[in-house]
């Protein structure tokens, strides 16, 4: 991963990615509107949200999906390659905000504070630094694995996807979304999907995985108050035969 992943920048635009109200992410009415609350509608549109024991959040970034998940799961482990992140995200499991500064234009910021949803269940998550392409066996199964605009960003992502079956149990659920935004800066052009992501993910998982859902969900990130991100990411819901 870059060390872009690991300045303060980064951590502040993503807390409010991921914690942001609507007016404070996107302040224009005619801006898109449905590309809002992206962390959170990986979960609730991609799952059926039915009692889980054990969930697995990796990419967690700064742990919104991974709240989201201890809504109905027993159990969340939130896992990303980035230190800053994680420490983000364990502030709020232990606090229920956290203040920081977003980028209004040229030198000007102002002051925002990223609030722990109400209905989580702090005390059902923990936060962890870890490598998606080199996940321990120690983690063991999950009924529920959660991976959001992630394989896109790693140098291999076919150790990560190739792991998938050996941490989902039978009849568990895997969510993956990706933008397919492949960029060498990240992925060497030789570890890019030959043709359409989806038809790439297909060959991969097929043999163990049963797709139950495909559904565009479109994202949208704040960098300052004029310009922004506006992505639609590939979300799929796969069951481990």
């Amino acid at each position: 991963m870059s060390n872009l992943y690991e300045t303060s920048r980064l951590v502040h635009e993503y807390l409010l990615f991921h914690y942001g109200a609507p007016h404070e992410i996107l302040p224009w009415p005619q801006g898109p509107v449905a590309a809002l609350n992206f962390p959170l509608r990986t979960v609730t549109e991609m799952t059926d949200a039915s009692p889980r024991t054990r969930a697995l959040d990796v990419g967690c970034a700064v742990g919104r999906s991974s709240f989201e998940l201890s809504r109905f799961c027993s159990e969340v482990v939130g896992i990303d390659f980035s230190q800053a992140f994680i420490d983000a995200a364990r502030e709020l499991c232990t606090n229920d905000h956290i203040d920081c500064e977003i980028a209004e234009e040229g030198n000007l910021s102002r002051q925002f504070t990223a609030h722990r949803p109400t209905h989580a269940i702090p005390q059902r998550v923990t936060f962890s630094r870890g490598d998606a392409m080199n996940l321990p066996e120690s983690l063991g199964t999950f009924d529920l694995v959660h991976a959001a605009n992630l394989i896109c960003r790693l140098t291999n992502p076919l150790l990560f996807l190739e792991r998938l079956h050996g941490l989902v149990r039978p009849g568990g659920e895997l969510i993956l979304t990706t933008p397919c935004t492949w960029l060498e800066e990240f992925t060497p052009t030789d570890r890019w999907p030959r043709g359409r992501t989806f038809d790439w993910l297909q060959s991969i998982l097929s043999p163990h995985f049963e797709l139950v859902r495909q559904h565009d969900l479109p994202f949208l990130i704040r960098e300052h108050a004029r310009k922004f991100q506006w992505s639609v990411a590939l979300g799929t819901s796969w069951k481990r035969r």
